[in-house]
């Protein structure tokens, strides 16, 4: 059995050709997802001049659903598809993911949402990203506590569907499962703290379009509700394999 501990990694593992496939693939995919997903709001208020409706909150949930189903889809085959800072984290502490392959994978994710919103940026003719921030009448830690309940949710579906040794024809359908959570909680839990879930996501926006307000929460809440998903689902949940009983003769009698 594989052992369920937190790993270092290995020294060459920071430049095996693997880890920078990965790192890559991770880049690439978190690239298209943000800029899907932060392109939805910009066209909303590039028609509307308001994404605030109940309308423009559908259209923005299908499109984020759609476009991280596409992101981990295209990705999972070679770096297992997190295409977000707090999933790798989860799968981190519950021993899926090495300590090095993670910094690899924070790092592309990162660039690739910084990238994608300059892009949109640059292509909608200067248009501001429109950022991350609570609704009136909603706390920072109001707003923590969603972040940490809508990531454990993301976390555990990306768990039971991506990640468990006996998932078996779920990990078929674990893009689609991830896709449809996070467009669920975005139902849920935009109107009120703009549902962030991603903190790579969020920080490529607060950059670009230098909006920082309340920024910390994006990433602690996140990473808790993540980290405590892992934890859960791989020490409490994950059935361990055990070496198979043999039945042992017994010895003859001495005569």
């Amino acid at each position: 059995m594989r052992p369920r501990r937190f790993t270092v990694g290995r020294s060459e593992d920071a430049i095996h050709p693997d880890t920078m496939r990965a790192a890559l693939a991770e880049f690439l995919a978190t690239a298209l997802f943000v800029f899907a997903a932060e392109g939805s709001l910009l066209s909303l208020d590039k028609l509307y001049k308001d994404t605030t409706t109940a309308g423009g909150l559908v259209v923005v949930a299908v499109a984020h659903a759609f476009a991280l189903m596409v992101a981990v889809s295209v990705a999972f085959n070679i770096s297992g598809g997190h295409v977000n800072p707090a999933v790798t984290f989860g799968a981190l502490l519950g021993g899926r993911i090495s300590l090095i392959r993670a910094v690899f994978y924070w790092a592309a994710q990162i660039l690739g949402a910084i990238v994608a919103t300059a892009l949109l940026r640059i292509t909608t003719g200067g248009m501001r990203p429109l950022g991350f921030s609570l609704a009136s009448g909603v706390s920072e830690w109001h707003a923590l506590l969603l972040e940490i309940i809508m990531t454990f949710g993301l976390m555990y579906t990306f768990y039971a569907t991506a990640l468990d040794p006996k998932r078996g024809y779920l990990g078929t359908i674990a893009p689609l499962a991830v896709g449809f959570i996070v467009g669920a909680n975005i139902l849920s839990g935009a109107p009120f703290d703009g549902a962030g879930m991603n903190p790579a996501r969020v920080f490529g926006v607060a950059l670009v379009g230098w909006r920082w307000s309340h920024h910390w929460l994006y990433w602690v809440g996140p990473f808790i509700g993540a980290g405590l998903a892992g934890l859960i689902y791989e020490f409490l949940l994950i059935q361990p394999e055990t070496a198979p009983h043999t039945h042992q003769p017994l010895a003859p009698e001495d005569y």
